[in-house]
């Protein structure tokens, strides 16, 4: 049996991503979104997911290229001088690492965000967190020891295999390297998240084509899903918009919608080999 989840990423971001979220859910293949809680369009996608029972909410935790939940003065280690938090993920992943001040700031913001999501009265799904950075082992531990709070019962793991991710053969010694340097952190991730009974996918989709989701490349992922529990993640919008084409301004996020919409896609709903769950459809870890 293939079991999959289909993600959209940056719920709350922009009202075209809102939009996109709500049509995907009720008209296309989309059973799950992950909220950006500090987010512009937040309130708008907290009503809009409250219209929508048969969408699965998650956290998406925002520590990289947006906005803060807590007040300025409290992480003033981690935003810029515009107030928003920076793009550079080594350097804050360095700072979040080896100095002690930042880590209490991080941590704050981190139950900020869980506050924040509690306050919604939604169902916690799952969490993750933009650009994957719980990835990283510091934060990691973090939103596992501060998530126990808030009711976690399942996390992202972005693991995409190569031989079915890799997709043209452009570029595929640079993914190579890559896959090889995440390697030991996925395996770390893995460990940590099976410790603590943490619900999890298998296999992740999008990374490799991350803005560019089309219907040809999720109808080429479906049909060599592998055995066990995919997610496939995606970032679609209605429109266009400013804050968009300010933060993602090479993503084709009317294609991914286009692709969440397809009626090909909607078939494989029907199909007894493919089975679409959530995450709190998972069963609890082994410890």
């Amino acid at each position: 049996m293939k079991r999959f989840i289909i993600t959209a990423d940056d719920f709350g971001l922009d009202t075209a991503v809102n939009d996109a979220v709500e049509q995907a859910c009720q008209g296309g293949i989309l059973n799950t979104a992950s909220l950006m809680v500090g987010a512009p369009a937040v309130d708008d996608a907290v009503a809009r997911a409250k219209r929508l029972p048969q969408l699965h909410v998650g956290l998406h935790l925002t520590l990289v290229d947006g906005c803060p939940v807590s007040a300025p003065d409290d992480v003033p280690d981690l935003i810029e001088p515009d107030g928003e938090f920076g793009t550079d993920l080594f350097c804050r992943g360095v700072r979040f690492f080896f100095l002690p001040r930042v880590r209490k700031q991080l941590a704050m913001e981190i139950r900020a965000q869980y506050e924040a999501f509690h306050a919604t009265g939604l169902f916690l799904d799952h969490v993750n967190t933009h650009k994957h950075l719980h990835m990283h082992p510091t934060v990691l531990t973090l939103i596992l020891d501060i998530g126990q709070d808030y009711g976690i019962r399942a996390m992202r793991l972005p693991y995409e295999p190569l031989r079915i991710s890799q997709g043209p053969w452009k570029g595929f010694a640079s993914k190579l390297v890559w896959s090889v340097f995440l390697a030991p952190w996925l395996a770390l991730m893995r460990y940590r998240l099976h410790r603590c009974g943490i619900r999890h996918n298998d296999y992740l989709f999008g990374l490799a084509h991350t803005g560019s989701m089309d219907e040809a490349t999720l109808l080429g992922l479906l049909d060599c899903l592998p055995e066990g529990i995919s997610e496939l993640y995606f970032h679609p919008a209605t429109i266009r918009t400013v804050e968009l084409e300010q933060r993602m301004p090479s993503y084709h996020h009317d294609k991914e919608l286009a692709a969440l919409l397809s009626p090909v896609a909607r078939m494989y709903m029907n199909d007894p080999q493919y089975q679409r769950i959530s995450f709190s459809d998972l069963r609890e870890a082994k410890v």
